[in-house]
């Protein structure tokens, strides 16, 4: 009695979704360019909140900040801490690794400054008045100078050290 093995046929095997491309480092920059802005206006909407109050404005611009840092936001830092550090953390650049070790201690600094941001701006995009314009007015510089920081320590020393990689 012989036995066979059943042979797949590349057209029996199940379909699957391309894996996602890696980010470019000049996409990487890119966002950096939109967190800047984003966070200018944040500041900016935090003054118009304290002045006009909730209306329809200041209701659409808590909503597409909040997306931009629930989304992009977060996607560029698991894209950072899977594509772009973890070859840097091998190089045996002991004071390039502690840059690494910085920003990805930042990334879970920024991710808690926003959990405290985010049901914030969420009252404002459901129409509530239960925000607290003191907290938002002493936290969102907060926030913004921890980005600052992070972004200008990428854009110094380890986005160029991930380039020269290849």
């Amino acid at each position: 009695m012989s036995t066979t093995t059943p042979t797949r046929t590349r057209a029996a095997r199940p379909q699957r979704a391309a894996a996602p491309a890696m980010p470019t480092m000049d996409a990487l920059d890119a966002t950096h360019r939109d967190v800047m802005k984003t966070l200018q206006r944040m500041a900016d909407w935090v003054e118009r909140l304290a002045s006009d109050g909730l209306d329809a404005g200041t209701r659409t611009t808590a909503r597409e900040i909040s997306d931009f840092f629930d989304g992009r936001a977060r996607e560029h830092h698991a894209a950072e801490e899977r594509y772009v550090f973890p070859d840097l953390l091998t190089s045996g650049d002991a004071e390039l690794v502690h840059h690494v070790r910085r920003l990805q201690q930042d990334h879970g600094w920024l991710e808690e400054d926003w959990l405290e941001l985010q049901p914030q701006l969420r009252a404002v995009v459901d129409g509530y008045s239960g925000y607290d314009i003191d907290f938002l007015r002493a936290a969102v510089p907060v926030f913004t100078e921890l980005y600052r920081e992070h972004i200008a320590l990428e854009e110094d020393i380890v986005y160029p050290a991930r380039r020269r990689q290849g």
